[in-house]
């Protein structure tokens, strides 16, 4: 069931929805969230352990539907550990896909046009990815 039919699904609501949606699965596992400022550069979550060894950063990609996850255009910057790909968002269980930044940069794709360069992830190259959680581990 979607949860959301008629509101606005702007960017910045589906992006606000998937970051909260992993912060709280990542919660359930145990692990204490730090989602980070919205539309800053940089990593969109950092987890720890409840003991305090152990840390996780994370950006976050959300999607309203099956589609493309989009990683701008420029030179491709991945800087965190971890992408989590929180699609559907406004069902009411979202899919995650959990990967590793290095696999991300092994399948992504790469456009050049006269209006510059576009990196991607297709869904065919990120859903085998499906609730990787044990990737990630328990806080």
């Amino acid at each position: 069931m979607n949860i959301m039919r008629d509101a606005k699904r702007s960017s910045q609501l589906v992006g606000n929805v998937g970051l909260y949606y992993a912060c709280y699965e990542l919660s359930k596992r145990g692990w204490n969230v730090l989602p980070t400022s919205r539309n800053a550069r940089g990593v969109d979550i950092l987890a720890y352990s409840q003991n305090a060894k152990r840390t996780r950063s994370i950006q976050v990609k959300s999607l309203s539907k099956r589609a493309p996850v989009p990683f701008g255009s420029g030179d491709l910057s991945v800087i965190a550990e971890y992408v989590m790909i929180c699609r559907k968002v406004f069902e009411e269980r979202p899919e995650i896909f959990v990967m590793r930044a290095s696999e991300v940069k092994r399948r992504i794709h790469v456009g050049v046009s006269d209006a510059g360069r576009s990196h991607w992830l297709q869904p065919k190259d990120y859903e085998e990815f499906r609730d990787r959680w044990s990737l990630i581990g328990h806080g």
